[in-house]
């Protein structure tokens, strides 16, 4: 059998992040073969996930990556077991690295099946899937990607909250004048919640859904017919504006819509996406 110095030990840890003593198992089993240890890693942590697989991720992290040369940002939601694994510096890193192969892989995978299977962007000869459980084989605990998304093609910008529970990325037309006002207008839809980015984005449903609803409480006011239509033409112009994006207030400055910000600025707002841990929707 190999001797394996603690030096080696130490090694094989900072290459893979594995808990000391599996380090050590690792090395004597590969008789000190560093790369024959890795694999060995890498398969124990495809155990480990495999065993904790059905446990409820219902904890989870945001993770965001913007490239602005590239003109690329990528957005994941990556789910846990328990709230101190969320800050942990492991599961972190997790969802920064996932995040940036959703920016930068070639081919966006249209699942999360398909993600994983990929070959991690890192060109470390690792797919997305052993990435994760390598992680899983350092917490011990069970995780998995819950959603993702990519913005290109223009001007990005994104914001993430410092508890890394909610965050969005910013796609724009244009080269703003002032770049911070792109993290300014990501950190305004990750606060505000906004449903779509304009009047003809808003989903049929939920339009028909405020109309209605604005009809109903008009009506209550007993006021003949066509005054009820003009109240109720007025609520959902009130709805809309606070919840379009270009129609809402921005919160720093509320003498302008994020549309006028966006206009003073010379860009025109193309596409967000939002996403916070356990919201079925963006």
């Amino acid at each position: 059998m190999a001797t394996i110095s603690a030096a080696d030990v130490m090694k094989l840890r900072s290459l893979t992040n594995a808990p000391m003593m599996d380090c050590k198992a690792a090395l004597e089993k590969a008789g000190g073969d560093f790369e024959k240890a890795i694999q060995i890693l890498r398969e124990q942590s495809k155990v480990i996930s495999s065993k904790k697989a059905e446990r409820e991720t219902a904890e989870g992290r945001i993770g965001i990556y913007l490239d602005p040369q590239r003109g690329v940002a990528g957005i994941v939601e990556v789910r846990c077991e328990t709230a101190p694994v969320v800050k942990s510096d492991p599961f972190i890193q997790l969802a920064e690295d996932l995040a940036r192969h959703v920016a930068l892989t070639p081919q966006l995978p249209e699942t999360v099946e398909e993600f994983l299977q990929q070959p991690f962007v890192d060109g470390g000869g690792r797919t997305v899937r052993e990435r994760l459980e390598e992680t899983i084989g350092i917490i011990r605990e069970n995780m998995r990607i819950a959603r993702f998304g990519r913005l290109s093609g223009g001007t990005v910008g994104g914001y993430l909250h410092f508890n890394g529970s909610v965050g969005t990325i910013l796609l724009v037309e244009g080269t703003p004048k002032n770049p911070e006002v792109l993290k300014d207008i990501a950190m305004h839809i990750t606060a505000m919640q906004p449903v779509a980015l304009s009047r003809q984005d808003v989903p049929a449903e939920i339009m028909e859904r405020e109309k209605q609803i604005a009809r109903t409480q008009a009506e209550q006011t007993g006021k003949p017919p066509q005054i009820v239509e003009k109240i109720a033409e007025g609520k959902l112009r009130t709805w809309l504006s606070e919840n379009v994006l270009l129609e809402q207030k921005f919160f720093k400055d509320d003498s302008k819509t994020i549309g006028q910000l966006a206009q003073e600025q010379g860009v025109t707002l193309r596409r967000y996406i939002r996403l916070k841990v356990g919201e079925l929707t963006s």
